[in-house]
């Protein structure tokens, strides 16, 4: 009882002699580090080989005190000083790798590496973890792979240490061996195929290790047929190549084998049509309609088959009259075989475009759009497209008034939604038709944050063609005697339009709009079919400069039109090439590249 009394009276003062050398200690620590990071080393390396013996303070110490003896190059006080923590702490492998270091940085390469080797020979199990990331914290990627690797022979796993190997694999950017990586871990677990394609993503930019990633997921598919997961790889990898019909044949030969209904075809369908691979759409939408005529996806199968037969022939130039009148017929067709129903409201829209805006049959258009707005139970989307239809044929007409009401209706009606944002951005269009950019421009300050990218896209670009062409050093004559054209060309007077854009070319030389003349005058050209005097247009933005906003898009299309039109294959393939190498940050580079491949006779599926 007697010694805790005195204990207990005498701690405080023990504690009280004990304060100044901590202090003391604290004052030297960070002393040390100031001269360590002033490049003072041997004041830094005094004051740490003090501090490096009270064993409290060794674990804050050893670090910099090993950096400061390597700073001065005193190899051989850094190997004493390792040698002995190594004894103190054999528990740790970190200490075996410093030594390695100390070798290293003494220049003894051969030394550094017997050192690292007998680690990774000695190491257990439990320590493959630490030793690896010991490694990686010192930049030794190869001796971290290598840790993994070995904790594999120890553990007698092919398996293990997977994530951890596919991590340093893609930050190391080492694609050959990613590939293999990740696609063990999706034969072990098919569950983890996003986890896969997300890892995998960044690597895919370069055609090289595309490439590789399709060798390897080919083979698979051949040695492992019932593993779906390497299949949907393909598909995926394929679209993200732009590649869409290889990826159509994929997905159709994995719906053969499991007859799942044609989810997949369907999708790739629509992936296709969005990004203007008809054919491909039309194959997708074809399959589906004869491989499944009961099922669920029919009757949309059915009209979206005829919407990309639709979206081929309007995009084949010259535009063929007798095909519209083919589409027409399948329509019609297709009413006569299902009905005229909610469904099918989106039938009588495409019909009513094709009548007004090819066959010239206002009234006709007209007519069906009434009864699609009309039908009873119809979706309240498409009413409100058939709306925005309605007052593009009033335009053609040249009653704008009619049209804005129905956009304003339209706009009022579906706020805050795609559809009313489109409606939105025709009132926008209608306005810069009229010269009225102020006006114009209120609306499209506002789509530019729209939730749909291709309409925000579409208010940027013509925000930017007003304000490039409407600015203080510009006078807004020009943009409305253009924009004037621009609502000729909307209503099909395409002979009209070009008698007028060359009387601006005259009348304003050397204007901005100069080269937006240029790619107008082409988009006609190719329209009616003049395809030589559309290069010849396009040429002159090409090999001007100052026209470097177009210059990407005049070149790509002048190479598909020799491609698809001109059936000068060579040339095409040359000035693919060209924009590849010219404009690597254009949007046609997947595109072109993909065409070029395909002209140079790659093997893409």
């Amino acid at each position: 009882m007697q010694m805790k009394l005195l204990y207990t009276l005498l701690l405080p003062l023990f504690l009280l002699l004990a304060a100044p050398a901590v202090q003391a200690q604290q004052q030297d620590l960070e002393l040390a580090r100031e001269y360590f990071s002033q490049g003072d080393y041997s004041k830094a390396e005094a004051l740490y080989g003090k501090l490096i013996n009270d064993q409290r303070l060794f674990h804050v110490v050893y670090p910099d005190y090993l950096k400061t003896l390597l700073a001065q190059r005193d190899y051989k006080e850094a190997e004493k000083l390792v040698k002995k923590t190594m004894k103190r702490y054999p528990e740790n492998p970190g200490y075996e790798i410093d030594l390695g270091l100390v070798y290293q940085a003494s220049g003894d390469k051969a030394g550094a590496e017997k050192q690292f080797d007998k680690l990774l020979e000695s190491m257990n199990p439990q320590e493959v973890i630490v030793v690896a990331n010991v490694f990686m914290q010192h930049d030794l990627f190869d001796y971290a792979e290598k840790a993994y690797l070995r904790g594999r022979q120890l553990g007698n796993d092919p398996n293990a240490f997977n994530r951890p190997l596919i991590a340093l694999y893609a930050y190391r950017q080492k694609t050959d061996k990613l590939i293999p990586e990740v696609l063990n871990l999706l034969q072990e677990n098919e569950n983890e195929l996003g986890y896969v394609q997300s890892r995998l993503q960044n690597s895919l930019q370069e055609e090289k290790n595309a490439n590789l990633l399709e060798n390897e997921l080919i083979l698979r598919v051949q040695q492992n047929p019932n593993k779906l997961a390497y299949n949907e790889m393909l598909i995926w990898l394929y679209i993200q190549r732009k590649d869409f019909y290889s990826a159509l044949m994929q997905a159709r030969a994995v719906d053969k084998r499991t007859r799942s209904g044609g989810t997949r075809v369907m999708d790739l369908g629509a992936i296709s049509l969005k990004n203007d691979d008809y054919q491909g759409a039309i194959e997708a939408y074809q399959y589906i309609v004869e491989e499944y005529p009961e099922g669920p996806y029919y009757l949309a199968a059915r009209q979206r088959l005829i919407h990309a037969r639709e979206a081929q022939v309007q995009h084949t130039f010259p535009v063929d009259r007798a095909k519209i009148q083919a589409l027409i017929a399948d329509y019609e067709a297709l009413l006569n075989e299902v009905g005229r129903r909610p469904e099918t409201a989106e039938v009588l829209q495409h019909m009513a475009s094709l009548h007004a805006f090819y066959l010239d049959d206002k009234d006709k258009a007209i007519a069906l759009l009434q009864e699609a707005i009309r039908m009873p139970r119809a979706n309240p989307a498409l009413v409100a497209e058939s709306k925005l239809t309605l007052g593009d044929i009033y335009l053609l007409k040249g009653e704008p008034w009619e049209s804005t009401l129905l956009y304003s209706q339209v706009e009022k009606e579906q706020k805050e939604t795609p559809i009313g944002h489109e409606a939105k951005l025709r009132n926008a269009r209608l306005n810069y038709y009229n010269g009225d950019f102020e006006l114009a421009q209120a609306h499209l300050d506002i789509l530019k944050l729209a939730t749909s990218r291709e309409i925000a896209n579409d208010a940027m670009d013509l925000s930017l063609l007003i304000t490039d062409n409407t600015g203080l050093d510009t006078s807004a004559v020009a943009m409305q005697e253009y924009a004037a054209i621009d609502l000729l060309i909307f209503q099909n007077k395409v002979q009209e339009a070009l008698t007028a854009l060359d009387v601006l070319l005259q009348k304003y030389p050397g204007h901005s709009l100069t080269d937006e003349v240029y790619f107008q005058k082409a988009k006609l050209y190719e329209r009616i079919g003049d395809f030589g005097k559309a290069v010849e247009s396009l040429q002159q933005i090409v090999s001007n400069p100052q026209y470097d906003i177009l210059s990407d898009d005049a070149l790509y299309m002048i190479g598909r039109i020799y491609e698809e039109n001109l059936k000068d294959k060579d040339k095409a393939q040359q000035l693919y090439n060209d924009l590849l190498v010219k404009h690597q940050g254009s949007i046609y580079t997947a595109e072109a590249r993909k065409r070029f491949r395909k002209l140079r006779g790659d093997k893409l599926n």
